[in-house]
């Protein structure tokens, strides 16, 4: 466990004491699952983290490394609480129930939890969908793919990927209706060797382009290298270290969030809610194009990115079918926000389990 401190420096400076607790620096907490260095999700949440102490002059960062998904995390917080610490970053989908349980006992700490519906007095939601990102991840995939399968690592069975896998197989059959999705659920967030195994199969049973919602795409990306094909990319830009591989990818931008958060708590007009961002706020970002990517896929992209921008397009539109055929979403009609974020089925021309 690494635990990264800044502390502040005590001075009378122009006759200002900044000792006095009405000049203390701001105190803000960070806990992750995995490595911050994973050079993945936790590396996109230090990202942020980071940029906090770039654009907040006064504030000050504590960071906790791989702080699993159980009653461990409660008392990381608690211990971030005793030590000062007013505002925390809570960062993984498992924190939750732990965040909400913590703040009834801490009244006058703020806990900022990345994704879910709850909420209470002092806690409140954070996250930017990256599901338009995701589609149009799937349709360059589509684009590249000769054999007409594709791929989908992840980490769990949880709302989040559902809706990733879905949005990606979707925006892949807006170009090629016939298209299939294999997907595998590692049950970890970090599986090495998993991802892997995982990997290797795809490519035996012909699938030709794999997407992933794991902490670090790193394994994934350098066997997909390995193998000869290509992948989709998550959470951070790493189109430099399987440059054969990458087609396209989906980075979150954090900090901007992060800060307007802070701002409000500060000010004392923040109010717990489900702050979201995406595309069109910047808090999600289509990166780079690979090599293996049409210039034509590549415009047509870039012009479907700007109808959802603009709210022309809706990727959660219908008609969308569940695995079995079962129309979940009739034609003309949209998910709404809370259907989507508790999205606990895969659509069809998906191969794999839902539990």
């Amino acid at each position: 466990m690494k635990k990264i401190v800044f502390l502040s420096t005590l001075a009378i400076i122009g006759g200002f004491n900044f000792a006095d607790p009405a000049f203390a620096e701001d105190k803000i907490g960070f806990i992750y699952v995995g490595p911050a260095a994973d050079a993945g999700y936790n590396t996109s949440m230090d990202n942020g983290r980071k940029y906090v102490e770039k654009n907040m002059p006064g504030v000050t960062t504590t960071s906790f490394e791989l702080i699993p998904e159980t009653a461990e995390v409660e008392r990381v917080m608690e211990r971030l609480i005793a030590s000062g610490h007013k505002i925390i970053f809570a960062t993984s989908y498992g924190y939750l129930d732990y965040a909400i349980k913590v703040g009834e006992k801490h009244p006058d700490v703020t806990i900022l939890h990345a994704g879910g519906l709850k909420t209470s007095k002092n806690v409140g939601t954070y996250w930017a969908d990256s599901d338009a990102g995701m589609y149009l991840a799937g349709v360059a995939a589509a684009h590249v793919s000769k054999s007409g399968k594709l791929g989908f690592q992840g980490g769990f069975q949880i709302p989040q990927l559902m809706r990733s896998v879905n949005a990606f197989t979707l925006g892949a059959q807006s170009v090629n209706p016939n298209i299939t999705t294999t997907v595998v659920w590692n049950g970890g967030w970090w599986e090495p060797q998993k991802e892997t195994e995982a990997t290797n199969a795809f490519a035996d049973a012909g699938i030709d382009v794999i997407a992933e919602q794991v902490d670090s795409p790193i394994t994934i990306a350098q066997a997909a290298e390995k193998r000869g094909i290509y992948m989709i990319g998550k959470d951070v830009d790493i189109h430099d270290r399987a440059p054969k591989a990458w087609l396209t990818g989906i980075s979150w931008d954090w900090g901007p969030m992060m800060v307007e958060e802070i701002k409000q708590i500060k000010a004392g007009a923040w109010k717990p809610s489900n702050l979201r961002g995406d595309l069109s706020t910047g808090n999600v970002v289509l990166d780079p194009f690979g090599p293996a990517v049409p210039a034509s896929a590549q415009a047509d992209i870039l012009k479907l990115k700007a109808e959802i921008n603009a709210g022309k397009k809706s990727i959660w539109e219908g008609p969308i079918l569940k695995q079995d055929g079962t129309v979940v979403v009739p034609a003309g009609q949209k998910l709404s926000m809370e259907q989507v974020e508790t999205m606990n089925y895969l659509v069809k021309g998906i191969t794999g389990a839902t539990k």
